[in-house]
């Protein structure tokens, strides 16, 4: 047998017959730019053609196997193939969209009317087969269009008697090659790559930033042995397929990424060494000196191993090796292999700071941190790296250089109030600072660490016409902010430094906005600590997984997707490592498990895990359906205009939300991701930039009319632009801001209008 195609895969023909002698090359030249006339002839130079695998089309079309992402009306595609022999019949095999012609060796030999949902043989007339060549090397040539919707195109030439099975397609590893970069990026070195201590709440002084070039290299996924030979460098913490990681190479599911670096260790003298990893995606071993140090799986949130017995003074080689299959129950948010519309390219290994510390041989592991506004208290329960008889924990709490409360307890917990307490709120955003020291039974300091609180309390009650609203502190306050990704042209999920990302939050501050909805993604721990300090509300998503029931949003009787007891014990999992990482920030008051259906399962349980989980925040059990009678909130989406099912008795004991909404496009030329691709925005596209401007006044409005009936927040779709979403306030480079700040505050005044008392206590 012989291989029919190269880029494809193996196409093995199902007979020794004369077409097992044709060899197929199904790695296609194409464009999306009208051609010369004499584009389908052998002749023609497409050396400035783009190159692809077949076929191409849009993920989601029945029946497609892509190769080539095509979003465009039309595509012209040629590419050649050498006969040996020549079978007797011959045939097309061709799934195509609306309307294609074919040209072989710059002679038509078919054309059909509208589109196929798979696969289909199209026979060729002996007429026909005669514009196929003896022998040699032959042209295929294909001019594909369509109207809307999914869209594919792919076409072989085949023994009619002998109709190969086609293997699945081989899609491009390289990812969107787009030139859109931001300021932040244009501006990185290995020298400045995150240099910022990444851990704000739980800070000591002898720490090592590991990020900057590292060694990779790429191997089969059934390969455990540490490479030989290292493919290049590529830049920390910048995943393999961004722009600033230097390598923009997709991780397929059958593969391995690997990383090398050496660094050093002064003698410990006792101390311990602990090597933290802010996240990597998604299955990872760690190796010291050839010695596996631990694993983890979890693609958004911080880890650590204690390297102590591993390392040695003077230099130390550290391997990390990665494996990321980005689909099925694996928890990967909005990556997706072949991204299109909501779903953006796929993010694989590290992706924020790897770092060292040393700390004494007893230590703080982590600290709690619970406030509690009428009181004015503090508490703090220490997390130990050991349980010694006798110890204690000394907390200082300090208004600016003064100190506020002081208090020696035990090692359990220790609270303090502080009389006439600053409280935490958007408009005044307080925080006080923390040191605590883990003591001995003889008083002598162990280890000490410094972090910060917020006194806040988060809470619900109903208003004068029975309306359940959302408190801060005892008193009513609107929930208004955008749906935020956190996604980078140049970065990907990673933004290009820690400036970068203080950007978007003091932009949405200064434009009125008093939350953030942050969506399916955890951000760096220094995030919320910008968003502690700046005094910015955020609701917290869990990053979902993409085996889903059917979205039913909020009608009666929904269904739950079937996870398997194990990928279920898995979500649990990072979704309890998300809470632990984030529960001390004042900032987060919501936190959302599920969104429209992705991944949704288990959702009662989920939420009565979640309710019990921390009692001190509200719950949104599933932002935008599907809806459960669990939690605190009701949650709906309705693009572009904001809309709620008021008539439905279901969600009277509920908060009242509508989560997402707007979603307004407008496009900025030449801040694009991908200029060939279909930028879109929900609703058609504004033709002018005052009538973009006007849609958002309206729907606002429209808003601020369902807050009178009971709305109690409100998300607009949002921050920036993200690949082909072109519906955000910033465009993707943050380059253009498409409404300025100081226009969308004083628009967004009403959301300060004061509501009344409540009627009960939070």
């Amino acid at each position: 047998m012989k291989i029919l195609s190269m880029a494809l895969g193996a196409i093995l023909l199902m007979s020794q017959s004369l077409l097992a002698q044709i060899e197929l090359q199904d790695s296609w030249k194409f464009t999306l730019d009208a051609p010369a006339d004499a584009w389908t002839k052998p002749s023609f130079d497409d050396a400035t053609w783009k190159e692809g695998n077949g076929g191409f089309g849009t993920a989601g079309t029945p029946g497609a196997r892509l190769g080539t992402r095509w979003q465009t009306k039309t595509i012209w595609l040629r590419k050649t193939f050498e006969v040996t022999e020549i079978p007797s019949d011959i045939a097309l095999l061709m799934h195509h969209d609306e309307d294609v012609v074919v040209y072989l060796n710059g002679q038509k030999l078919a054309e059909q009317k509208g589109y196929t949902t798979d696969y289909k043989v199209l026979p060729i007339n002996s007429e026909q087969k005669k514009i196929l060549l003896a022998k040699g090397k032959n042209l295929l040539a294909v001019h594909c269009t369509q109207t809307g919707g999914g869209q594919y195109i792919d076409v072989h030439v085949v023994d009619a008697n002998n109709v190969p099975t086609l293997p699945p397609a081989m899609g491009s590893l390289k990812p969107i090659d787009t030139k859109l970069t931001t300021t932040w990026g244009n501006e990185l070195t290995a020298d400045n790559a995150w240099t910022e201590y990444p851990r704000p709440q739980l800070v000591r002084n002898q720490w090592t930033n590991l990020n900057g070039h590292w060694n990779y290299a790429i191997s089969p996924a059934i390969n455990k042995t540490i490479p030989s030979d290292w493919a290049g460098k590529i830049l920390v913490p910048f995943s393999l397929e961004s722009k600033l990681g230097g390598v923009q190479r997709l991780l397929q599911p059958t593969e391995a990424l690997w990383y090398h670096r050496t660094f050093e260790v002064d003698k410990l003298n006792g101390e311990r060494l602990l090597l933290h990893f802010e996240a990597v995606d998604y299955l990872c071993e760690v190796m010291v000196n050839g010695k596996s140090v631990g694993t983890h799986q979890g693609g958004s949130t911080p880890f650590s191993f204690d390297v102590t017995d591993s390392v040695k003074a003077g230099s130390n080689d550290l391997v990390v090796r990665v494996e990321d299959k980005t689909m099925g129950f694996q928890l990967q948010g909005k990556q997706r292999p072949n991204p299109e519309g909501i779903w953006y390219t796929q993010v694989s290994g590290i992706w924020q700071t790897v770092w060292m510390e040393r700390v004494p041989q007893n230590y703080l592991r982590d600290i709690k941190i619970a406030t509690e506004a009428t009181k004015g208290t503090i508490r703090v329960q220490p997390i130990l790296s050991s349980n010694n008889a006798g110890q204690k924990i000394r907390l200082v709490v300090k208004d600016g250089d003064k100190v506020a409360a002081e208090k020696v307890g035990p090692a359990e917990a220790v609270e303090v109030a502080i009389s006439n307490a600053k409280l935490w709120t958007p408009a005044s955003p307080f925080l006080y600072q923390l040191e605590v020291t883990l003591l001995d039974a003889n008083d002598k300091a162990l280890d000490q660490v410094s972090s910060y609180a917020g006194i806040r309390t988060v809470g619900k009650a109903q208003d004068k016409d029975g309306h359940w609203r959302f408190t801060l502190n005892g008193e009513f306050i609107f929930h208004w902010g955008p749906l935020d990704q956190g996604w980078w042209p140049d970065g990907l999920l990673t933004p290009p430094s820690d400036e970068a990302m203080l950007y978007d939050i003091e932009f949405l501050k200064e434009a009125g906005f008093n939350m953030i909805r942050k969506h399916i993604k955890v951000e760096p721990r220094r995030y919320y600590y910008h968003c502690d300090r700046l005094g910015m509300m955020l609701w917290q998503d869990q990053v979902s997984g993409a085996v889903n029931p059917p979205w039913t949003r909020l009608a009666p009787n929904p269904t739950d997707a079937q996870w398997t007891d194990e990928a279920h014990a898995q979500y649990m999992l990072e979704l309890d490592r998300m809470v632990n990482n984030l529960e001390n920030h004042p900032s987060i008051v919501v936190w959302v498990p599920f969104n429209e259906a992705w991944g949704q399962h288990r959702t009662v349980a989920v939420g009565e895990w979640m309710v019990k989980r921390d009692p001190s925040r509200l719950v949104n059990i599933a932002s935008g359906g599907n809806f459960w009678p669990v939690g605190d909130v009701a949650d709906e989406h309705n693009y572009p205009d904001p809309a709620f099912p008021f008539n439905q008795d279901r969600f009277k004991a509920y908060v009242k939300v509508v989560g997402e909404f707007g979603g307004h496009g407008f496009p900025i030329k030449n801040h694009l991701w991908d200029t060939e691709a279909n930028n879109w925005g929900y609703g058609d596209l504004p033709k002018t930039e005052q009538e973009y401007r006007d849609r958002y006044v309206r729907t606002f409005n429209q808003l601020m009319e369902l807050r009178k009936r009971g709305i109690a927040a409100g998300v607009y779709t949002q921050t920036t632009d993200v690949e082909g979403e072109i519906n955000g306030l910033i465009t993707y480079d943050r380059r253009v801001i498409k409404i300025p700040a100081k226009e969308l505050k004083a628009l967004h005044a009403p959301v300060e209008d004061a509501d009344p008392k409540p009627r009960s206590a939070p």
